[in-house]
């Protein structure tokens, strides 16, 4: 039996780090991959000649220029720039080369607003997206479509999955460019060493938010790929279109402030500055569909923050 070629776009990113941990155990699967130096997945000819020599049967789409509300808003550009080059050149180059299977990752943000909760596949486009992400929501809307578009003229095989909000080992800690968990772990990280009094989180905690730990968004990514076919246009619709993936459950902004002080072993008190974007008031994905094709999250957030800060650690200590 030969060997699956798998392309994972991103490999150095959280969730396609973990796409390679979980792929490789598979002695079946090849797993290609190329760094940002060797291959400009912004470069139409580059990702052109790249499928062209590598003749891959399936690609894993999770490449993508990401990052919290501060660089949403101040890079709106950028976001909505880079992530539509990126999956237009791919998924392009996968058709042009007789790629039959591909997942394309895209993200919650998606859905509008103010949208019912939780939200369900079918909200998609049907009122105004949220301001602070929208460039990127828009980019993301696009690999939707742009996958559905490929399947009904071409007859391939190219399906999407809309995660909540990921985190785990391989996350970005940057101070400003990261997401909530990354950022507030890193800081109650270094308030603890400060011996600080107090630790000021952004907004004013109320929000709700549902969170996932990279590997089940892995495990997630593989099962949607297996599916068979029918099964899949079966719960998604006649283009293959898009599947929710997450927790299935949600908390406050402040409920998490409290469970990474306790990971992190942090004291002190928390400050809430109300002056600071809240975002989107509630943000929770209905898991339905992928529940009843057979799949479900398997790591509690205590678990998942546990994992995460013992990752940032040792990353941490790797890079002193």
């Amino acid at each position: 039996m030969s060997k699956q070629r798998i392309y994972i776009a991103g490999h150095r990113g959280m969730v396609g780090s973990a796409l390679v941990r979980l792929l490789e155990k598979d002695s079946n699967n090849e797993i290609i991959t190329r760094t940002h130096a060797e291959l400009d997945l912004i470069n139409q000819q580059a990702v052109n000649a790249f499928f062209a020599e590598n003749k891959i049967d399936q690609v894993y789409l999770a490449a993508a220029k990401v990052g919290g509300i501060h660089a949403n808003n101040t890079y709106p550009a950028e976001f909505i720039y880079e992530n539509l080059m990126i999956e237009s050149n791919i998924i392009h180059a996968a058709y042009s080369n007789g790629v039959k299977k591909l997942l394309f990752l895209g993200s919650s943000c998606i859905y509008p607003r103010n949208v019912e909760q939780p939200m369900k596949e079918e909200a998609l486009l049907t009122a105004t997206l949220e301001p602070t992400n929208e460039p990127y929501a828009i980019a993301k809307i696009a690999g939707i479509k742009l996958c559905e578009s490929y399947n009904r003229q071409y007859g391939v095989d190219y399906r999407s999955v809309m995660p909540t909000n990921l985190y785990g080992p391989g996350d970005n800690y940057h101070a400003e460019n990261s997401h909530v968990i990354p950022a507030l772990l890193r800081r109650f990280h270094n308030a603890k060493l400060m011996e600080d009094s107090e630790v000021v989180v952004w907004g004013s905690g109320t929000p709700m938010r549902e969170f996932l730990f990279v590997d089940d968004m892995a495990k997630a990514s593989v099962f949607v790929m297996s599916i068979d076919r029918e099964k899949y246009l079966e719960s998604t619709g006649s283009m293959l279109s898009h599947l929710n993936v997450g927790a299935g459950s949600d908390c406050s902004i402040r409920e998490l402030a409290n469970k990474i002080a306790w990971t992190v072993g942090y004291t002190g008190r928390i400050v809430w500055d109300r002056g600071k974007l809240d975002g989107t008031p509630k943000k929770l994905l209905d898991v339905t569909k992928i529940n009843k094709l057979g799949w479900r999250s398997e790591t509690k957030l205590e678990i998942g923050l546990k994992l995460t800060y013992e990752n940032f650690i040792s990353a941490s200590e790797n890079r002193e």
